[in-house]
């Protein structure tokens, strides 16, 4: 159940990530998302967080999903 509670957290997050305005705000939500998500699989919290932040604010540059 608390897996599948995490996932649905992070859902929710992830899908209010286009609505943020500049890279900081989407680098801490991918961050959040990142290791919430990391440590609901069962792998290191803070490299999810890392990961996910990178991808939050590289997010415009690489796609246009954010823009």
């Amino acid at each position: 159940m608390f897996k599948f509670r995490s996932i649905l957290a992070i859902a929710a997050i992830a899908s209010l990530s286009a609505c943020l305005d500049n890279d900081l705000e989407r680098g801490l939500a991918g961050a959040a998302v990142g290791a919430i998500a990391a440590d609901a699989v069962g792998v290191d919290p803070i490299t999810g967080a890392l990961v996910g932040g990178a991808t939050g604010v590289l997010c415009d540059e690489l796609t246009s999903i954010c823009r």
